[in-house]
């Protein structure tokens, strides 16, 4: 018997460790939109409906960083360390 009472206990650990697991990414993914927020406030997305943000986003997300500003003939401007080019970085 005191074979599945571990097993209990180990299932109960289990969950109360994806539980914090999953508060954690909340918390991260929370923080993470406040960062791509900043960066796109007075960009001009700003003006953009969230429907029409989210389209142009994931085309560009699909695109990745370098196609995406090669075909918006824009410049790349210098980058910050640590941050990839594109998805497949």
């Amino acid at each position: 018997m005191p074979r599945s009472t571990s097993a209990v206990s180990a299932l109960q650990k289990l969950e109360a460790e994806r539980k914090a697991l999953d508060a954690r990414q909340r918390d991260l993914e929370s923080k993470a939109a406040q960062e791509v927020g900043e960066v796109i406030l007075g960009t001009g997305l700003e003006a953009f409906s969230a429907k029409g943000l989210r389209q142009v986003a994931e085309a560009l997300g699909k695109l990745g960083e370098a196609a995406s500003i090669e075909k918006l003939g824009a410049r790349p401007q210098a980058r910050s360390a640590g941050v990839p080019k594109s998805p497949q970085d």
